[in-house]
């Protein structure tokens, strides 16, 4: 149920005032593109359009809230198994979200990362974004994170694969690998701990995003399809975390006080 002073304020044009504890670092798994476009009797590239926008309206306004980290599912290393007309759609609407958003990534001070096997992207998509990343470096308003071409348990066997190679090297006794040496192997080391996923379209299961760190992060679901999910949705996420504690395995007094619920 909307409040009465979130409705006044958005009668007035105002933005919805903010939950009283913001995750840092939000990740989305943006499903629902070509449902929402079948439903409509559109093409499924409508949807994926249409889930542009979205993608721009959401960092846009995390940005504004002051999150700090907003990774977004963009293309799955099992997508690459979709029709290859879609794929090479997907990468074209990939090559115009990194030209159209340029400027206001640059302008407004968010760095951009990606995780996954960006090798495997197409030049039209690479070239551009690569140059993207570089020119934008040295901001600090928000990390924006694209996972492309990724997938969870290829990020744990890559990192297995780099700790073993250390390991034969020399340069890592097996006896110190712990979870945060672990860690610091992972495609998303340069990235904060994930506090949120938020998942759209109604699917209950995270689809290999994020497994490692999934472990401890809380989790939303929503039925509203990628395309729909707008302010409103983003702050009822929000707001659904901010009413959590998260324990982290532990119970009552062992909870540490800035882990507990602030509502």
């Amino acid at each position: 149920m909307v409040s009465a002073k979130k409705s006044n304020a958005a009668l007035r044009g105002e933005k919805a005032p903010l939950p009283d504890k913001l995750p840092g670092h939000v990740a989305i798994i943006m499903d629902g593109n070509g449902r929402w476009a079948e439903r409509r009797g559109l093409a499924r590239i409508e949807g994926h359009r249409q889930g542009a926008r979205s993608v721009s309206r959401i960092t846009r306004r995390c940005r504004e809230m002051g999150i700090s980290a907003l990774t977004l599912y963009a293309f799955s290393e099992q997508n690459w198994f979709r029709p290859v007309e879609e794929v090479e759609a997907l990468m074209h609407l990939l090559a115009d979200y990194i030209e159209r958003e340029r400027d206001e990534i640059l302008d407004t001070g968010i760095r951009l990362t990606t995780v996954g096997r960006v090798h495997r992207l197409p030049e039209m998509v690479r070239e551009p974004l690569l140059e993207l990343i570089e020119a934008s470096k040295s901001n600090d308003a928000m990390d924006l994170c694209l996972a492309l071409s990724y997938g969870g348990r290829e990020e744990i066997v890559d990192a297995v694969r780099n700790v073993a190679e250390a390991v034969r090297q020399g340069a890592l006794d097996p006896s110190a690998v712990d979870e945060d040496v672990m860690a610091g192997f992972l495609w998303t080391a340069h990235l904060p701990p994930v506090d949120l996923i938020i998942r759209t379209s109604g699917e209950l299961r995270l689809s290999n995003f994020l497994l490692w760190h999934a472990a401890y992060a809380e989790l939303y679901f929503t039925e509203t399809l990628w395309p729909d999910f707008d302010e409103s949705k983003l702050l009822a996420a929000l707001e659904d975390y901010s009413r959590r504690q998260r324990r982290f395995g532990r119970v009552g007094e062992t909870i540490p006080a800035d882990q507990e619920s602030l509502s």
